[in-house]
């Protein structure tokens, strides 16, 4: 008695820690973090403008590369100006608008820096008439994070060169599109004139050409550069599975994830590399350098501050050019601002030759198992333009891919049913002597041919499985508010309902109860796969071992408090793969002559009146 009491309560704490562990750690901060960021909002200044280029001594430059003596820095910041509204700064000073099929933007003629990239294919929310996301922002706003391109002079070089507060003037008129690019020009008043040509495709990518046309009598060296800066310590979801912070594939050194909290802590990480692109990435947007695959690079990820403001840069400086007079230098550069699609970052890849810009997706470790899962649920849904219909085949296949194995298991599994009178003769024989008990058994099972952990192996088939198709919903954008029917408008998402306020029918949200709110979103489709994973499990013959029997009339209430939190897709899955299990399970067992006791086992949990 005090043995099963125990058992009890060993798996009472296991589900605690299980839901614990699944609120606290793998579920998102979201509101928390949320209100870290309006304190700091309140308490701090956003920043302004950055440093003059090629002046080591301005407050929160950035130091040389170590390695790279006689290199110049790359711009850093200086001190902020006050925060004022992303439509009062956008509204400040002269721009040349960006218009694509995908983006709606600017760019800052004052600093010539890409800042304002909206994309207009995603929205806030899954209702479309809700905000575009808005990806790139100016300094001086609440969330700044841009793009620049330029030059910087050699150490000790006194050369006027455009920095942010340089105003620079548009060569012609006109919108930048997929059909017109755009040229800046800057006259430095030295002998220097400046002319910048940026283009955009279709998609997200956009080509800047920087040329300096020496008029002057003497040769003037500088370095091209580029950076991708991001101002204040972005919300993160801080799911373990998804990078989100400074990004990269630097050439021998391949894939560097570093997070926001890592560089903060190592403050720089240079760099010197070929074959690289680099930059910041979110879950589904990203803002990446993309230079020329054979340039010399002197990279660097880096962190530092603004009073008490943390800012964030990834940036690259090309080999020197030494222009002689009469001569013109030039650098071309490229910046990916956009949604980190699937097909698009693929294209990019090859059309470009980049070194594995795949990766910019976080597909994780088991990328060969992750990206044909999503490759095909992708086919699926071109064909049915249903994503929840694509993952419900998907899982036929699945289960057509494995059905010998799964055959041998249940088929086994069937047996153990057929053998069960002779399991309960066992136990009634040999009733105080559990190793004699555990022997006859073993030599039962050794004469029936029968495998006792036979049982096992659909659902140990189903752990990689189920993870890659977890990534897939987690990561990819293309899963992003994709639809299923009924209540169930993002795939991506949890399920919305929840059984305790009657799936809606009551007016209330019983999740922001305080403590327990977490543990009352229990949606429909959790309640359906917990379902379906109960029958599964009472198909099975019930283990002989008592502690294992409670573990397992455990599992699918403890399966489905922790599914719920869940994305929606995922459970639609779970539940769709038990139930084909439960039909494929009844057959095998019919054919080997096992009797299927569902609903023996269902009364058997019934209590039952004692005779008087």
């Amino acid at each position: 008695m005090n043995e099963q009491k125990n058992v009890l309560l060993a798996i009472a704490l296991s589900a605690v820690v299980l839901i614990v562990w699944q609120y606290f750690f793998g579920m998102p901060q979201i509101d928390k973090q949320r209100q870290i960021q309006q304190q700091q909002a309140q308490q701090q200044a956003q920043p302004g403008t950055p440093a003059q280029p090629g002046s080591p001594s301005a407050p929160g430059s950035t130091a040389p590369t170590p390695g790279t003596a006689g290199a110049p820095p790359v711009p850093g910041q200086v001190a902020p100006t006050a925060e004022r509204s992303r439509e009062q700064v956008l509204a400040a000073g002269p721009r040349v608008s960006v218009e694509t099929p995908n983006i709606r933007g600017s760019i800052a003629l004052k600093g010539a820096r890409i800042d304002d990239v909206s994309l207009t294919r995603f929205r806030e929310t899954v209702d479309p008439k809700s905000p575009a996301i808005v990806l790139l922002s100016p300094s001086g706003t609440p969330h700044p994070f841009y793009a620049e391109f330029g030059w910087v002079a050699a150490a000790g070089g006194a050369v006027k060169l455009p920095n942010a507060e340089t105003v620079w003037r548009q060569d012609g008129t006109g919108p930048l599109t997929p059909e017109r690019p755009v040229t800046l020009v800057w006259d430095n008043g030295e002998g220097l004139e400046f002319r910048r040509t940026v283009t955009v495709d279709d998609r997200f990518l956009f080509s800047v050409k920087d040329e300096v046309v020496n008029k002057t009598e003497a040769p003037v060296t500088l370095y091209p550069y580029a950076l991708v800066s991001r101002h204040g310590t972005p919300q993160t979801l801080g799911y373990y599975i998804l990078h989100e912070g400074l990004i990269g594939v630097l050439g021998d050194q391949g894939l560097q994830e570093v997070t926001y909290a890592t560089i903060q802590d190592k403050k720089v990480m240079p760099f010197k590399v070929t074959n690289a692109w680099l930059g910041i990435t979110d879950k589904y947007w990203a803002a990446t350098l993309l230079p020329d695959t054979s340039a010399s690079l002197q990279a660097k990820f880096s962190a530092g501050a603004i009073g008490t403001l943390k800012t964030f840069q990834t940036d690259y400086l090309l080999d020197p050019q030494t222009i002689q007079p009469g001569q013109t230098g030039s650098a071309s550069g490229r910046l990916f601002a956009g949604a980190k699609e699937v097909s698009t970052v693929d294209a990019y890849d090859k059309a470009l030759k980049l070194n594995r810009f795949e990766l910019l997706i976080d597909w994780g470790w088991f990328y060969f198992i992750t990206k044909p899962m999503f490759w095909t649920i992708d086919f699926l849904f071109q064909w049915t333009h249903n994503f929840g219909i694509a993952i419900l085949l998907v899982t036929v296949l699945i289960k057509l891919v494995f059905f010998p194995l799964a055959n041998k298991s249940y088929a086994s599994m069937a047996k153990m049913k057929a053998v069960q009178p002779q399991m309960q003769a066992l136990r009634d024989r040999y009733p105080d002597d559990k190793v004699k008990q555990q022997q006859e058994l073993m030599e039962l099972y050794k004469r029936e041919k029968i495998n006792p952990i036979a049982g096992c192996w659909p659902v140990l088939i189903q752990i990689p499985v189920f993870f890659a198709l977890y990534k897939v919903l987690f990561v990819t954008i293309e899963m992003r508010h994709a639809p299923f029917f009924g209540w169930i408008q993002d795939l991506s998402a949890p399920d919305p309902t929840t059984v305790f306020n009657l799936f809606g029918l009551l007016p209330f949200d019983p999740t922001v109860v305080p403590v327990i709110g977490s543990f009352l979103h229990l949606g429909a489709w959790p309640l359906i796969m917990g379902v379906t994973m109960w029958v599964q499990m009472k198909l099975n013959p019930a283990p002989p071992d008592p502690t294992q029997k409670m573990i397992f009339d455990w599992m699918p209430i403890i399966f489905t408090f922790m599914l719920a939190s869940f994305s929606a897709g995922l459970v639609i899955y779970w539940a769709w793969n038990n139930l084909l299990s439960v039909i494929q399970q009844a057959v095998i067992m019919r054919k080997n002559g096992a009797k299927i006791e569902l609903f023996d086992n269902i009364k058997a949990i019934i209590p039952k009146r004692k005779a008087e």
